[in-house]
């Protein structure tokens, strides 16, 4: 997928919120790598798990995750010749004894959640080695029953620290007088009294330290001395007998290393889809249907992000696979744009999304969008520039299965230009097969929409009596700007607001004659006709002054004023449900030239209705050779008005040399 449009869709904050609900560091680690799917089976089968998953939490259930704290350490040192101590040890025992809690639990839900609770039949729960290290170590400590020479070492050490103790005691009794304070105290790890400075050579024994004030000597008597020096060796004995049992212990852990590693990926894959059952419940979301056909339908979408929106439904991919949509600023245009792209990326990562039922998602191999300005000062790039910039990258990888999303498609730059534009950009990415949502001000794309085969029209709604938007998303219909209500509305003086709609006025009543947008739009009907022999239904010339009046009307306007077909015309033949172009006039048996898709018939009069006059669709003295002519035909054409040529001659289909 597109990283820059993962990052403008807000992906990576979907992660974050999934990353809240994780608990274990490997389940996190899920996280991070999540992204969307395109194979199929993968995805339902990461929308099924969950979907279980989602169903357990709502039962009640409280599951048990291991928290796997301790653990990453532990993991990261296997294999390495590591000896680990009592601390490792405990944390291993807890998370064995989680392992074998969670392969309980998940084995009861199995006829719940059959597809998650297969994974907990994956779960070792090491019972051998769990059973030692909880014989050996207690409460995060060594216990004296681990071995017996541990067992024996601890006895002898304890007697000898026994006598030093009365040994000290006694001594301190007798030199009660001259001791700073009557606290044993430890020096170097052996045991001092403190003495006062004047009088420390009244007992026989080493100075070990002073006080900071140089008041106070400690002193190691004589007699104590010796005692010491057996409970340090036995204190060896003790720590390599500890060592002897944390080393056992530690080759337990070794030997069982890939049983220890599947179980650290099963907690982690148990916790990364209880995550996503936890997510989709703060949410409410659901599953959808998922289909390689192309066809979407959203129903009632809502962002994840946004707590206060009104649900957004559409549907492409039957009889039209790209929309425009338009309306006014604030209407929520760019929020369907962001609604879309985000809740596909979603379903095709395996999480539930916030839809209404009946909802029905296709993969999409990219998706890829511009939305924002994209303004970069370090590089100099304006809005326009910018968004330029990544349509040139759209217009690469454009293609079958690719979803598109547009957000003011040429804005910032002049209209005149900025509408040419849009059209030839959009006709390209039609031509290879993408799937596109573009939102625009072009009152001249309302018309191409509803002029070129594969693209609707779609409005944002909005309330004219308080111009108050309603976020609600029309398809079939093109949508106004309310820019003059709205600038009233917000104060702006009234007579401003009236030039603004004389000229508005004057511009409408210069419609019916040349203008840019209307050769532009021609020239996408001519070049459609062309390659297609499908010419377009009527533009907003013929379908009144918003461009989205219904083909119909203009079929019953053509029968009152046009009773005779034209070479040039478009035509409706309704017995093969096709339109064409008259490439020839009714001959006296009432039958009628129609070129459709490159293929010329004769067809009768009666079962032609007119679609779009000739007027309409090309300007005046329009050489028609170029639709009807082969370009070998229209060479020899040329070739023979200049001069005789011996042998030279036209045939068309059906003519005899």
């Amino acid at each position: 997928m597109n990283l820059q449009s993962l990052h403008t869709l807000e992906y990576e904050t979907i992660r974050q919120e999934l990353m809240r609900h994780a608990v274990s560091y490997e389940g996190r680690r899920y996280v991070s790598e999540l992204e969307p799917m395109i194979y199929l089976p993968a995805i339902h089968r990461a929308l099924e798990e969950t979907q279980e998953a989602k169903e357990l939490l709502e039962r009640g259930a409280s599951v048990p995750i291991p928290s796997l704290e301790g653990i990453e350490w532990v993991l990261s040192l296997l294999g390495t010749g590591y000896m680990y101590n009592e601390q490792d040890f405990t944390a291993v025992s807890q998370f064995l004894n989680s392992c074998g809690q969670l392969r309980k639990y998940m084995a009861a839900k199995e006829q719940i959640a059959p597809r998650i609770a297969a994974y907990g039949a994956s779960l070792q729960e090491l019972n051998g080695v769990r059973d030692e290290i909880e014989r050996c170590i207690r409460l995060g400590v060594i216990d004296d029953q681990a071995s017996k020479g541990l067992e024996r070492v601890r006895k002898r050490l304890a007697a000898a620290k026994e006598r030093l103790h009365r040994k000290l005691e006694g001594i301190m009794n007798r030199h009660k007088s001259i001791l700073q304070d009557s606290l044993v105290s430890m020096r170097g790890g052996r045991y001092v009294i403190p003495v006062k400075r004047e009088y420390h050579k009244q007992i026989k024994g080493s100075v070990l330290d002073q006080s900071t004030s140089g008041q106070t000597v400690f002193v190691e008597p004589d007699e104590v001395a010796s005692l010491q020096g057996e409970i340090g060796l036995l204190a060896a004995d003790e720590a390599r007998e500890e060592g002897i049992i944390l080393s056992m212990l530690t080759g337990l852990l070794e030997q069982e290393q890939a049983a220890i590693r599947l179980n650290i990926e099963v907690t982690g894959s148990y916790d990364f889809i209880f995550a996503k059952g936890k997510y989709a419940r703060v949410m409410d979301a659901g599953p959808v249907a998922l289909n390689e056909r192309g066809y979407l339908r959203m129903n009632g979408g809502r962002h994840p992000l946004l707590k206060e929106m009104v649900p957004v439904s559409l549907e492409l991919g039957q009889g039209y696979k790209s929309l425009i949509v338009t309306g006014p600023n604030t209407g929520g245009k760019t929020v369907v744009l962001k609604t879309l792209g985000l809740l596909v990326l979603m379903a095709q990562s395996g999480l539930l999304v916030p839809v209404d039922p009946g909802s029905d998602f296709p993969v999409f191999t990219n998706v890829m969008s511009v939305i924002g300005d994209g303004q970069s000062l370090t590089q100099s790039l304006s809005t326009f520039s910018a968004q330029m910039k990544s349509i040139e990258g759209m217009l690469y990888d454009a293609g079958r299965g690719v979803l598109l999303l547009i957000d003011e498609l040429a804005a910032g730059t002049d209209p005149g230009e900025g509408f040419a534009l849009s059209i030839a950009i959009l006709e390209e990415l039609n031509r290879k097969g993408a799937n596109i949502v573009v939102t625009t001000h072009f009152n001249e794309l309302k018309a191409f929409a509803a002029a070129t085969s594969g693209f609707e029209n779609a409005r944002m709604e909005f309330d004219k009596n308080t111009l108050q938007p309603l976020y609600q998303l029309t398809i079939g219909e093109a949508g106004e700007s309310y820019a003059l209500q709205i600038a009233e509305k917000l104060g702006i003086v009234h007579s401003v607001i009236e030039r603004a709609k004389q000229l508005v006025t004057e511009q409408q009543g210069h419609r019916g004659g040349h203008s840019p947008w209307k050769d532009a739009i021609r020239a996408a009907q001519r070049a459609k006709a062309a390659e297609a022999g499908i010419p377009p239904r009527a533009d907003s010339t013929a379908t009144g002054e918003h461009g989205h009046g219904n083909g119909k009307d203009a079929v019953q306007e053509e029968n009152v004023r046009k009773p005779e077909f034209e070479v040039g015309d478009a035509v409706y033949v309704s017995s093969l449900g096709r339109t064409g172009i008259v490439y020839e006039r009714k001959d006296s048996r009432g039958r009628v030239g129609v070129m459709i898709q490159q293929q010329k018939l004769s067809i009768n009069h009666k079962r032609l209705k007119p679609y779009l006059s000739k007027e309409e669709l090309y300007p005046e003295d329009y050489d028609f050779d170029i639709i009807f002519e082969s370009k070998e035909t229209r060479k020899k054409r040329k070739l023979m008005r200049k001069k005789h040529v011996e042998g030279l001659s036209i045939i068309h289909p059906g003519e005899e040399k």
